[in-house]
């Protein structure tokens, strides 16, 4: 799994767009926090129970055929390099772990999206 951070994944996606961009995160993160423009959602874990989600590979293998390029973001980087490992070891040849994630780390006050992350960053993301 290769490492990108969030300016440098945004490039990535811009010149390889047969690369799927996969938002892991839960279903109420990306719905009310926002997500980065164009990515998809299939969450690695959700609520109630955060368990490992059992559909995540399948959803995976669909959106990506196997064989193209994907680009893995969760709220912070930790959930995204799970999911990129596991992806790995069901035979995805090319997988991308955005550092930082979405919202970045916390701040002093216990804020995100203060020192890091895409959105820190200003890239494109939406709030559906």
């Amino acid at each position: 799994m290769k490492h990108l951070e969030p300016a440098e994944a945004h490039a990535f996606l811009q010149s390889h767009p047969e690369a799927v961009f996969i938002d892991c995160r839960s279903e109420i993160e990306y719905l009310f926090v926002g997500h980065p423009a164009g990515a998809i959602h299939i969450a690695w874990q959700d609520g109630p129970d955060w368990d490992v989600n059992p559909d995540f590979l399948g959803h995976s293998r669909k959106a990506a055929s196997v064989n193209r390029p994907v680009v893995l973001i969760c709220r912070s980087g930790r959930r995204s390099v799970e999911a990129g490992r596991y992806l790995e070891k069901y035979g995805f040849p090319e997988v991308y772990n955005v550092l930082n994630g979405f919202e970045g780390d916390m701040d002093e006050s216990h804020h995100r999206s203060t020192k890091n992350g895409w959105r820190f960053d200003g890239l494109l993301w939406e709030q559906t």
